[in-house]
């Protein structure tokens, strides 16, 4: 009877004891993933290459796209459109939008600001002084965008986005001027010392946590906001009745505003079978994709979606929207893709004896070192 006591009292202290250990247990998982996450986000910028393929990608699309439209400037966005600079300010009023094209009514003012999208367009493309011209080419894609509101569609709205977000991130660190200047002037020994002064050191490191931090922030920005237009695409698309029969295709070939070519676009619209199993993968890939992003199914998955907007660019006459898509795809490419991409074309080079020849030999390649503040 004693012993039966004695064990009555004591099996509740051990169980106490086991749940404090498993309560501990967690805790410091917790804490463990949480000081991985901001080691993660302080000490290492990610995806840099696929930011500077962010930056290359839709530079040159908006600079084509501005080239491409040069002739009908006037009537898309200067003084003589349709949709005049006065009715532009009334609608900014209401919408909260703002453009510096309609600052002034003057001609010779609307074929400066076009010009100075132009050049702001090839700069960012190259990546020279990133950081500045981040800010100007976003300014540019959105003053374009709110003036001609109403001709968009969702490679404009994209691209506005994308433009934001990349002011953000560190996108001159690889394959652009500024890498280029900064790999010269370390060869040549004229890196800043910042021995001058503890405050120096430690404003140096400061600024350079800064910049990994709002880097880091701005590609997971990017990546949640492909995942949220994937994923929303898909849902949308299973409440429609077209979609779950597998005609809705049939239909969006049939229309005549996204035909360029009719003939190709009846040609496709006539096999049936087809045109349903691409409906439904199109559905499947666009619901699955922000679940897959973790895994090696993530390629083939991505191979699906570039074949999807190539065909949309070609049978639907929406090239922006298809590039604007594609671009935002290749962030989910590690570096070493990349790299494995720079590789390939450095021996392509020195294969053809071009610019990229092997250097003599006992001289190595140096380091991509940090983006300098200017860029």
């Amino acid at each position: 009877m004693q012993r039966t006591e004695q064990e009555s009292v004591v099996a509740p202290q051990v169980s106490e004891r086991a749940t404090e250990r498993a309560v501990v247990v967690v805790l410091q998982r917790v804490l463990g993933q949480v000081h991985a996450f901001l080691v993660l986000l302080t000490e290492r910028p990610v995806s840099l290459y696929a930011a500077a393929v962010l930056r290359i990608g839709y530079g040159l699309l908006y600079l084509v796209f501005l080239l491409r439209e040069f002739p009908h400037r006037d009537e898309m966005w200067g003084p003589g459109a349709p949709w005049t600079p006065t009715l532009a300010r009334q609608l900014f009023d209401q919408s909260g939008w703002a453009s510096i094209l309609t600052l002034s009514d003057s001609r010779v003012y609307f074929e400066i600001c076009y010009a100075v999208a132009l050049v702001t367009c090839a700069l960012f493309l190259l990546g020279w002084r990133t950081r500045a011209m981040s800010v100007l080419f976003a300014v540019v894609v959105v003053s374009f965008h709110a003036r001609a509101l109403f001709m968009a569609d969702g490679g404009d709205n994209l691209m506005v986005l994308m433009a934001v977000y990349l002011v953000f991130t560190a996108c001159g660190r690889r394959w652009s001027l500024d890498a280029r200047r900064a790999r010269l002037q370390a060869s040549a020994g004229e890196t800043s010392d910042l021995r001058g002064g503890d405050l120096r050191h430690h404003l140096g490191d400061a600024r350079n946590v800064l910049s990994t931090v709002l880097h880091n922030c701005g590609m997971f920005v990017i990546a949640a906001q492909v995942c949220f237009l994937y994923g929303c695409a898909g849902l949308y698309k299973v409440q429609g009745p077209k979609w779950g029969d597998g005609t809705a295709l049939h239909y969006v070939l049939n229309i005549d505003l996204f035909r360029p070519w009719p003939e190709l676009s009846q040609l496709v619209a006539g096999q049936h079978l087809l045109i349903a199993v691409v409906g439904y993968l199109t559905v499947l890939v666009q619901v699955a994709f922000p679940f897959v992003l973790f895994g090696r199914i993530k390629y083939p998955v991505l191979i699906l979606l570039l074949g999807m907007h190539v065909n949309i660019a070609v049978l639907m006459g929406l090239p922006l929207f298809s590039g604007a898509m594609i671009v935002a795809d290749a962030a989910f490419l590690p570096d070493r893709f990349y790299r494995s991409l720079g590789r390939l074309w450095r021996r392509t080079f020195q294969r053809t004896g071009g610019v990229g020849a092997k250097p003599p030999v006992g001289t190595a390649p140096a380091a991509v070192p940090p983006q300098p503040s200017a860029g």
